[in-house]
């Protein structure tokens, strides 16, 4: 029997770049230890304040069918929220509840993309991206960002693979590179957007993990609104990944349409984990600072410690839990590095080119083990670069 393109074709054939993660695990599975820098999954737990409310809720009884485009009262705080951050009037209209930031991702695109659409995104790339705009029924064309710009996108280089496209998928503060898009940046794309009649899809799972500059949000600059979608998500700001609790927000239109895609598709977000993350987002931002404060420590460890050395370079560590660090100078591929310092030492990080083309010769390191072993691990991975640079100089 057939299936369709739609699904065999998701992943666009070929590997994902993530064979590394599968083999570090694979080696976990087996008894080794191994130190794991691979994905952005907190090192803490949900906080038990959040979990007594869902507990609460689930005991009061939200357990049955709740309302498709999510309660009033978690539409009415994250239009609140969203309306405090970027001053934009929004409402719970605007406001449409998902399973996670990946199921608003895709709904974005299956809003906007008809079959064959070009749907643009940015490499690097969170690696959902290409397969949620192929599962979408469109084409996914990539449009590269370089080191050489610190992986801040250039207009004229979206301009250059625009024609046929219908929508920009970004990502600030960004996965893999860490990078927070300036103003600048933005308004270029801003520009771009309206000149060219592009849906603006602006992931901002990240947004409470800025730790230079500030997170700018393309739905608060001029003349954005309506043609911007953003998505956001619990996963990351409040340590809610298993929750599978976010958002779109967008025009009152839009959000009609998403609310009868949910409705023949995801059948919305159970009750008491929506209690949950209303509680969790009114507690205010001390907790989202606690969630954070750990990144944000090893951090400013990860930049002490690759200032005293001069093989690894560091892409600017804006934001998010990750830092990207260039080991072009041991003459491998971020693959081939990885590979080795996972069989050398037993350390696994991600090649940059599970993240696309563009981040070839980098390795993205999650932030997501305590403060000691992080320094310890890094410390290892510079000294192991830098063993590697000694040879291939030698050669």
């Amino acid at each position: 029997m057939k299936l369709s393109q739609r699904i065999t074709h998701l992943t666009g054939g070929g590997g994902d770049g993530w064979d590394v993660f599968y083999r570090a695990r694979r080696m976990v599975s087996e008894g080794h230890a191994v130190t794991e820098l691979t994905i952005g999954e907190h090192d803490i737990r949900t906080d038990p304040s959040i979990l007594g409310a869902m507990e609460t809720s689930a005991r009061d009884g939200h357990t049955g069918y709740a309302m498709v485009p999510g309660t009033d009262m978690l539409r009415d705080t994250v239009a609140a929220r969203v309306q405090m951050r970027s001053g934009i009037p929004t409402t719970r209209k605007n406001v449409l509840i998902t399973p996670g930031g990946q199921a608003g991702l895709f709904a974005a695109h299956m809003a906007v993309c008809d079959p064959g659409d070009v749907g643009l995104y940015l490499d690097p790339y969170y690696a959902t991206y290409p397969g949620t705009i192929r599962g979408a029924g469109a084409i996914a064309r990539a449009v590269a960002t370089t080191a050489e710009d610190a992986f801040q996108p250039r207009a004229e280089s979206i301009e250059a693979a625009a024609d046929g496209a219908v929508s920009l998928l970004i990502n600030t503060p960004n996965n893999p590179t860490g990078v927070v898009y300036s103003r600048q940046t933005l308004e270029n794309i801003a520009d771009l957007c309206k000149r060219r009649d592009l849906w603006l899809i602006s992931d901002e799972v990240y947004d409470t993990q800025v730790w230079q500059g500030a997170h700018l949000s393309p739905r608060a600059l001029p003349g954005m609104a309506d043609q911007t979608l953003v998505v956001g998500s619990m996963s990351k700001s409040h340590a809610m990944t298993g929750s599978r609790c976010g958002w779109i927000v967008g025009p009152e239109e839009v959000i009609d349409h998403f609310i009868n895609l949910a409705t023949h598709t995801t059948y919305g977000v159970p009750g008491f984990i929506q209690d949950a993350a209303s509680f969790a987002l009114n507690a205010g931002t001390v907790l989202e600072e606690d969630i954070a404060a750990p990144f944000r420590r090893r951090r400013a460890l990860a930049m002490d410690l690759l200032a005293a050395q001069n093989t690894v370079g560091l892409v600017p560590a804006q934001g998010a839990m990750y830092v990207m660090l260039d080991v072009r100078a041991t003459g491998l591929s971020g693959e081939g590095f990885a590979n080795a310092l996972l069989d050398t030492h037993s350390i696994a990080v991600m090649p940059g080119e599970s993240f696309g083309k563009a981040a070839a010769g980098h390795v993205r390191v999650a932030m997501t083990i305590d403060d000691e072993r992080f320094a310890s691990a890094l410390k290892t991975l510079c000294e192991f670069a830098a063993t590697l640079a000694d040879c291939q100089a030698a050669e």
